[in-house]
């Protein structure tokens, strides 16, 4: 099968389309035959820090039809349609967890459904496991026309939030958040977050901020936050990994600081998340009122010119890499 591979070199990894061994599911695993698969931040990262060790399969969410069942599988069959969350997704075949997959909703296109997982299953981790968020409480979320921004931002509007504020650094991408829930957009290229955020909220501040920002908005971030708030840090886009605050800040305001990543977390953790989101946003999915905004798509042979273009920072939404254009059909045509 044709897959795209990460290389690992002495002075970081590269990518290669190579044909390697159709894998064979073990116990409690599907196999399943990608259709499409999301690209993300994470696995340009990958790369760049792929110095050692045995070249392996990138991506780490898909969509396809399930092609074997390995044993003890039960609620799962040949010719399935699922997405899910796992490593090796860029690939012509995908071994999957039986528990880390959900079964497309019907209205969902290919590419929608590989523009799922991995965003909304951080998003809804970021957001309510660790931010504790609840219905009638406000948000704030940086990076919004990310593919996780616009995934929190529409998991808190759907599921009550009072307020839904986000950031930009662009003034064509903010004047796009609004038909995804939001309320207050801040274009932070002509806006400080701060005095934006106080204005939207009266003074009082938010209780949840999804940040993948990083350092360099952290003051700011901790300022916009009401008493008992919640700050869940889940990347750092602005390349900053430090940061310095003001103790009497956190004590005063009685704030929690969270970091989240699935890089330290077992594997019953990463089960466990996968399972949370799709209680509480499959719902929303099968109900129309969750959409998936997808920038561009790529074919699988192409994958480094998708990384040279999530590098430059144009998208808004999603980039999906087609695997089998014999199954996304004219969806996977490049704009």
């Amino acid at each position: 099968m044709k897959a795209a591979r990460i290389v690992p070199g002495p002075e970081g990894g590269r990518l290669e389309i190579l044909d390697i061994p159709v894998p064979v599911p073990g116990p409690g695993q599907l196999l399943v035959r990608v259709a499409a698969s999301g690209l993300n931040r994470g696995e340009i990262k990958q790369v760049r820090n792929a110095v050692k060790g045995a070249p392996f399969t990138a991506g780490v969410e898909f969509a396809g039809i399930v092609s074997a069942v390995g044993a003890g599988v039960t609620g799962w069959k040949e010719g399935d349609r699922v997405m899910g969350h796992g490593n090796g997704g860029q690939a012509e075949y995908v071994l999957a967890a039986a528990r880390a997959v959900m079964l497309v909703p019907a209205q969902l296109s290919w590419l929608e459904a590989a523009a799922f997982p991995n965003v909304f299953i951080t998003a809804h981790d970021a957001l309510v496991t660790n931010g504790e968020f609840r219905p009638g409480e406000s948000v704030l979320v940086n990076a919004a026309s990310s593919g996780i921004g616009l995934a929190a931002i529409q998991i808190a509007a759907r599921m009550g939030a009072a307020k839904v504020i986000a950031t930009s650094r662009s003034a064509a991408k903010a004047g796009r958040l609004a038909e995804y829930g939001v309320t207050h957009a801040i274009d932070l290229s002509t806006q400080d977050q701060v005095e934006a955020m106080h204005a939207a909220t009266g003074g009082r501040g938010v209780d949840v901020i999804v940040d993948s920002v990083g350092g360099t908005v952290f003051e700011a971030n901790l300022q916009s936050l009401a008493v008992k708030g919640r700050l869940v840090n889940l990347g750092r886009l602005s390349g900053s990994n430090t940061a310095t605050m003001n103790l009497e800040t956190l004590w005063l305001k009685r704030l929690k600081l969270i970091g989240v990543t699935f890089r330290t977390r077992s594997e019953e953790e990463r089960l466990a998340c996968i399972e949370a989101c799709a209680r509480d946003v499959l719902p929303l999915v099968q109900a129309g009122s969750i959409r998936f905004p997808i920038d561009r798509t790529y074919r699988l042979d192409d994958v480094a010119a998708a990384h040279e273009y999530i590098q430059a920072d144009r998208h808004f939404g999603k980039i999906v890499l087609v695997v089998a254009p014999e199954l996304c059909g004219a969806e996977g045509s490049e704009p």
